[in-house]
């Protein structure tokens, strides 16, 4: 979305909030060459431990991070960039489209039986 060029001139940082799983993983990408305890990530990237927990627990699933008790290590680089890449994308379309209200699209399919149980021989 572009912005005057009165703000433009005015502002000196344009970046919006990043997500605590952004902050965790550009810590880590950016200390690649060592493994970090969960501690350490919290009071790196002033993040609750908790918080940290559930982050590196989600970033695991999803192979983003590497991790051998008790450390934690970035994953590869390539896959966190097509994350990044995925969640940026993603972004532009929900601000140019609007965010998908998952609640309708469960609604609107239960209203026709998939094509398959129709009993349609013709197709």
């Amino acid at each position: 979305m572009p912005i005057d060029i009165e703000t433009f001139e005015r502002e000196t940082e344009f970046e919006t909030e990043r997500t605590q799983a952004e902050r965790v993983l550009s810590f880590l990408v950016a200390n690649d060459d060592k493994a970090f305890r969960r501690q350490e990530i919290a009071d790196s990237t002033d993040i609750d431990p908790n918080a940290v927990s559930a982050v590196l627990s989600r970033l695991k699933d999803r192979n983003l991070v590497r991790h051998k008790p008790p450390y934690w290590a970035a994953g590869e680089r390539q896959r966190i960039r097509s994350a990044f890449d995925f969640g940026r994308s993603l972004d532009a379309l929900n601000e140019q489209l609007g965010t998908e209200d998952m609640d309708a699209w469960r609604e609107a399919g239960t209203d026709a039986n998939h094509p398959g149980e129709r009993g349609d021989e013709d197709e």
